[in-house]
């Protein structure tokens, strides 16, 4: 599967932006689908996560109550709504995707076998 990611930009702590990330040619059904990011001189870390099917999520704690994982059926893409945005949140975002990931594994970047190609998100103080 081919993952488009898309939305990053400047914005001002405080401000808010949505990523997408669009499938092609083939459908997420069955998937798990996770965001990650990387600052730079930083390792990629995981930030959220979603279960197509059961529409379960799952959170960093660092963003909890700040970004909303969502599903889109008619447009087989997942959004991430990011509010509130801080400083600490500039970096490029990676989505990913993966049929065979446990609930133990979501948060690890190793186990997801196909990826987007990275939206920078930068937040000004």
């Amino acid at each position: 599967v081919q993952l488009q990611a898309s939305g990053g930009g400047l914005v001002q702590a405080g401000g808010s932006l949505r990523l997408s990330c669009t499938a092609s040619g083939r459908s997420f059904n069955g998937y798990t689908i996770g965001w990650f990011r990387q600052a730079p001189g930083m390792e990629r870390e995981f930030v959220a996560s979603l279960k197509w099917n059961s529409r379960h999520a799952y959170y960093t704690d660092s963003v909890k109550g700040r970004f909303t994982i969502t599903r889109d059926n008619a447009e087989n893409t997942v959004n991430l709504q990011m509010n509130s945005l801080e400083p600490d949140d500039t970096a490029v975002y990676y989505c990913a995707a993966d049929r065979g990931i446990i609930t133990s594994s979501r948060a690890n970047a190793n186990a997801y076998d196909y990826w987007g190609q990275g939206t920078l998100v930068t937040v000004s103080s």
